[in-house]
């Protein structure tokens, strides 16, 4: 799943394409382990608040045979992306703000956000904003990136980054500014917006990359914040964290890398 755009931050997700090659392509192993874990009836509304590219709702439309399928994202790059490849009658998709979705009350059964609360500005407000789209008794689901320990690509990047700049590293990494992607302020978030039987479980995933160039172009198409802080920086420094970063990284006797991507998924009853 894509991480949607949140007010004042369209340009960072405008490219459907850069982004599906640095987190996309992952996170679309998560959505259907998030689904089987959520197991939603059939036949069920659904809201995919911040869908981006609309992996997950393409997901939700492959595995849970859902009634409809609707998309809300501030990009509209992105969303033209989802109706592009979404061909489905039950698919739908708005333009919209987490924080103030264009949906009624009560009007889901199932109302899901994958990789998006980070980047929301007013967080409770958001949450409060699913709570409201679902109907009583229906189910609120988000997952995040565990960028302080298990979001690898990320940490190696950051790790790296931090010892070459400290200065200006340490303020961009998202495991420092996105406490949310831990367990426990996770769940507070749901409880705090009235959603009861709150649980919290991790996703982990496998994250191959063919070769070094695999994992490292990605970070060179900007936008996101690590790919924003490579492109940065000037020409020298940016070599000298590819070459850091060559070699940190565990490749195998074929160049190939395979690291893990681990995210935190929670769940409410509205």
């Amino acid at each position: 799943m894509s991480v949607s755009p949140t007010q004042g931050q369209a340009p960072l997700w405008s490219a459907a394409s850069a982004y599906e090659s640095y987190v996309g392509r992952w996170s679309r192993r998560v959505a259907p382990k998030f689904l089987r874990w959520l197991a939603v009836p059939p036949g069920g509304r659904w809201l995919d608040v911040g869908c981006g590219t609309g992996m997950l709702s393409r997901t939700i439309l492959a595995r849970c045979d859902p009634a409809s399928v609707t998309g809300v994202d501030l990009s509209d790059a992105f969303l033209a992306h989802a109706r592009s490849e979404l061909a489905d009658p039950r698919a739908r998709f708005h333009s919209g703000d987490a924080q103030s979705l264009p949906v009624e009350d009560a009007s889901f059964d199932a109302v899901v956000s994958g990789l998006v609360l980070n980047f929301v500005p007013d967080q409770p407000r958001a949450v409060a904003e699913l709570r409201r789209a679902a109907r009583p008794g229906g189910t609120v689901a988000a997952y995040v990136w565990d960028y302080a320990e298990g979001m690898q690509m990320m940490r190696h990047f950051w790790d790296a980054a931090a010892a070459l700049d400290p200065d200006s590293a340490g303020g961009r990494d998202e495991a420092l500014r996105f406490p949310l992607c831990r367990p426990g302020p996770l769940a507070a978030l749901f409880r705090d917006a009235g959603l009861t039987a709150v649980e919290v479980t991790d996703i982990t995933v496998p994250t191959p990359f063919r070769d070094f160039e695999d994992y490292w172009t990605p970070f060179l198409a900007g936008g996101a914040p690590a790919p924003g802080y490579c492109m940065a920086l000037p020409e020298e420094r940016r070599a000298a964290l590819r070459e850091a970063l060559r070699a940190a990284l565990p490749a195998g006797p074929d160049g190939s890398i395979t690291l893990s991507a681990r995210a935190w998924a929670v769940r409410g009853t509205a």
